[in-house]
């Protein structure tokens, strides 16, 4: 199964001409390649992240929704971990 997370860029830079941003995933910040939505993406937007690169823009409505989704998976214990990203969304 492969799981594409929302994020929100709070910082867009270049890597020897790689577009590149930080990303904040509900607290946990990570360095992403945003090559695949660089034209389309500003600090403050959404992306949908997957092993590290943004692979689509989604509005804040849809990023919510995911939390939410993925809120609901984590009462599965073995989903457990789901549960500290989309309660972090929150706080965003």
């Amino acid at each position: 199964m492969c799981l594409g997370i929302p994020g929100k860029i709070v910082e867009r830079h270049d890597d020897r001409g790689l577009p590149m941003g930080v990303v904040d995933f509900g607290g946990v910040r990570r360095e992403v390649c945003l090559a695949y939505v660089a034209d389309e993406v500003q600090v403050g937007d959404y992306a949908i992240v997957h092993v590290g690169f943004a692979i689509s823009k989604v509005d804040e409505i849809e990023a919510r929704r995911t939390y939410d989704a993925l809120r609901e998976m984590s009462r599965l214990d073995e989903l457990d971990w789901m549960k500290d990203v989309a309660d972090g969304a929150e706080a965003t």
